[in-house]
């Protein structure tokens, strides 16, 4: 069986779509992995303790040592308000195994988020639609070829396309824009003590207005010049307001010892990529933070065997623990750029001693349909 490709489109990211103020909605990835070799029923029920909090779903240790991620995406905001999780609280939970994060958003989540007044004709054209990306997201694979992975997400972002044609007009009829003068306000330059200047604001407010009415005629070319006219003008007050980190002040979170004739060199190479941003410079950005961060390597001291093995919740058996110390050892004595290819070669023979450990403590995933804490019971609405 095909391992399924690891930066997997999140559909729960590419579906949600909403009319932001300012900003476009963006498509995210994720690192997607398969729960395998799962010994729990399809329908189950756990109780365990929160290890953390992630949004619309929690990290849980089970009372039978397993771990899980529980999903709440069926659940409302309201609801999740509610319940109040804290992290160290005990909680039982019934739900369904699912294979990987992505199944967790099933239409019938996405649904939730619609406007009301969306048809039953276009529900059942975007439910098709729905199933036809989850169709093709089940279909990426590590080992496809770059052109064949570019195929794949393009006929998901025709899909995606075609989504957002349906459901834009109703999130349109349902928008109230903010008032321009709340959306400068909420900014925050008059708390910080920054002015904008009479002619700029009276620019801005004119370009808002605009942008509003090209939004709502549907006419999204011209809105996004229509943003970044605006963003231009802003800009130099939003650089006031968060003014660039100082070389100083970025160096210093490294805690590193220097040479100071590679410090100079260090700040040089940094007001450079300053520079190449201000001119979005993507090519000359990239060699750029390339040679910092070259320069950067030979002073960070990398941790010891022991400290990086902390970092793991798992403990490897002896003669585990001897072969991944002596890959480790054999690792820290290579060069990154003369000896690449060895590089990846033990990190890969690591990986592999790992790769059962990891397997053997991997979440369990979970759909969560009830929940109860402290006596108190929900169930999704």
């Amino acid at each position: 069986m095909k391992t399924p490709i690891k930066k997997s489109w999140m559909i729960a990211s590419a579906l949600t779509i909403g009319m932001a103020v300012l900003t476009p909605l963006q498509a995210g990835a994720t690192s997607v992995e398969p729960t395998t070799d799962v010994t729990v029923q399809i329908e189950q029920q756990i109780t365990g303790t929160i290890k953390s909090i992630n949004g619309d779903g929690i990290n849980l240790k089970g009372r039978d040592g397993k771990n899980y991620y529980i999903s709440f995406w069926k659940f409302s905001e309201e609801q999740l308000e509610q319940m109040n999780l804290v992290e160290g609280q005990e909680i039982t939970v019934e739900g369904g195994v699912a294979e990987d994060y992505s199944d967790f958003y099933t239409f019938e989540v996405y649904k939730k988020y619609l406007p009301k007044e969306v048809t039953n004709e276009d529900l059942s054209k975007l439910e098709k639609m729905f199933n036809e990306m989850k169709k093709l997201e089940k279909e990426l694979y590590n080992d496809m070829t770059e052109a064949e992975l570019d195929k794949k997400f393009e006929e998901m972002n025709k899909i995606y396309e075609e989504m957002h044609k349906i459901t834009k007009p109703y999130y349109v009829a349902n928008w109230q824009p903010q008032p321009f003068e709340e959306l400068l306000e909420e900014y925050g330059f008059s708390e910080n003590n920054i002015v904008i200047a009479e002619n700029d604001k009276k620019e801005l407010k004119a370009i808002y207005e605009e942008w509003v009415k090209l939004e709502k005629d549907g006419q999204e070319e011209k809105s996004t010049e229509k943003m970044k006219a605006f963003n231009k003008i802003l800009q130099p007050y939003l650089d006031e307001l968060y003014p660039p980190e100082t070389f100083e002040e970025y160096i210093e979170g490294f805690n590193l010892d220097i040479s100071a004739e590679d410090l100079a060199k260090l700040k040089t190479i940094y007001e450079d990529v300053r520079k190449a941003e201000k001119d979005d410079n993507s090519e000359l950005l990239s060699k750029l933070w390339e040679e910092f961060y070259d320069t950067l390597d030979q002073f960070i001291i990398p941790p010891t065997f022991e400290e990086y093995m902390s970092n793991f919740e798992f403990k490897v058996n002896k003669a585990d623990n001897k072969q991944l110390k002596q890959l480790y050892d054999e690792i820290l004595k290579l060069d990154n750029k003369e000896d690449s290819a060895k590089l990846e070669e033990k990190w890969e023979a690591f990986h592999n001693i790992l790769e059962p450990y990891f397997e053997a403590n991997r979440d369990i995933l979970i759909s969560a349909s009830k929940l109860s804490i402290n006596g108190q019971e929900y169930l999704p609405q």
